[in-house]
């Protein structure tokens, strides 16, 4: 990086991580204050930045105003998916064979959920390695005199293995008034014996919860699921399923995956931007769904990050780490000192790599 037009005390004021420059030292730590950089955010493998999200960093890399120097070598040696920079041209290569998924085989396994019931839940008793995860998938018709009420008519639950271990068809509890055929693929005659929702409901809770009260559920040392899912307090809301928001990984409003701080990126843009193929083209199937959402968890979760002890600003150890009342010693610090003892206002997803 070319330094030859910042003085000294401008680059004293510059955040290491996001390379924002301020006048003042003091504006340097209120920065510092609000921004959250962490090891766990997306970073540039080649200047260093720190990005919010990965759409952030994407630009960054690709356009449509990229750093010119890191797109031009993101361009020989960077992978589009993963955004990971490799050794060469060559490496490149052979990682992004690697990194693209292919599309899956909706064929059978959807063939076989489309006959009906497939159900294979079960609560354990015996302890496991780590929480195990599961994903789930719902699909909507329409209620209401004009058909805009969301009711779910269709669910699926796979395992960390992209098996089914629960799909079925739902009976709504009030009347369907539109189908929305041309992307449920469901018919009347498909819900007029189905599984009525609150049996529905109670099947899925228990399976999550695993034997565990509600209360008592946390998200380490305990027997309750992971859920994964895109929009997953949407769809819980239409099954009428309570789960807590500590055992929950929603690709719809993860930061990392996010457009941005409030706005959500769509399941089938993620699963063509970071895994490499198309979903949700005509009628949808909610199997096809779990497995991009289970995909894009295990992609976040498998990121190596620098282990930390207290690894979230909420964390009762770091409370004071940007204090008001530490103001003078925090102007003394340095940039680099400055990120050391900065942490996320996120739960990073390969925490959860941890504890498996």
């Amino acid at each position: 990086m070319d330094y030859r037009y910042e003085s000294s005390e401008t680059l004293r004021n510059k955040c290491v991580a996001c390379f924002k420059q301020f006048n003042k030292m003091e504006h340097l730590v209120e920065h510092m204050r609000t921004s959250y950089h962490s090891v766990h955010e997306p970073i540039c493998g080649i200047c260093k930045k720190h990005c919010r999200s990965f759409e952030s960093l994407r630009e960054h890399l690709i356009g449509p105003l990229p750093k010119q120097e890191c797109k031009n070598i993101f361009n020989i040696r960077g992978c589009k998916f993963c955004l990971a920079i490799l050794d060469s041209p060559n490496a490149r290569c052979f990682h992004q064979e690697r990194c693209q998924f292919s599309s899956i085989n909706s064929g059978l396994l959807a063939r076989f959920a489309n006959l009906g019931i497939r159900d294979n839940l079960t609560v354990e008793n015996g302890g496991t390695r780590g929480p195990q995860v599961v994903a789930l998938a719902c699909k909507m018709v329409g209620g209401g005199s004009d058909g805009s009420l969301d009711l779910c008519a269709r669910v699926c639950l796979i395992d960390e293995s992209e098996n089914i271990i629960f799909h079925t068809y739902v009976k709504p509890p009030i009347p369907v008034t539109n189908y929305r055929y041309e992307t449920t693929g469901i018919r009347p005659e498909y819900l007029r014996d189905a599984m009525p929702l609150r049996q529905v409901q109670r099947k899925i809770q228990d399976f999550l919860c695993n034997g565990e009260p509600m209360w008592k559920i946390r998200p380490k040392g305990g027997k309750a699921r992971i859920l994964v899912g895109h929009g997953l307090d949407h769809d819980l809301d239409r099954l009428q399923v309570e789960y807590p928001a500590i055992m929950m990984r929603d690709t719809a409003k993860y930061p990392p995956l996010m457009k941005t701080s409030k706005l959500s990126n769509s399941l089938k843009y993620l699963t063509q931007a970071y895994l490499g193929y198309d979903i949700q083209t005509g009628i949808q199937d909610p199997y096809e769904d779990c497995v991009a959402t289970l995909r894009l968890f295990m992609r976040m979760r498998s990121q190596v990050h620098k282990k930390e002890d207290y690894p979230l600003a909420s964390d009762p150890q770091n409370r004071n780490n940007f204090a008001s009342w530490r103001q003078n010693e925090l102007e003394r610090m340095s940039p680099e000192q400055l990120l050391e003892i900065s942490r996320s206002d996120y739960y990073c997803w390969c925490l959860d790599s941890r504890d498996m």
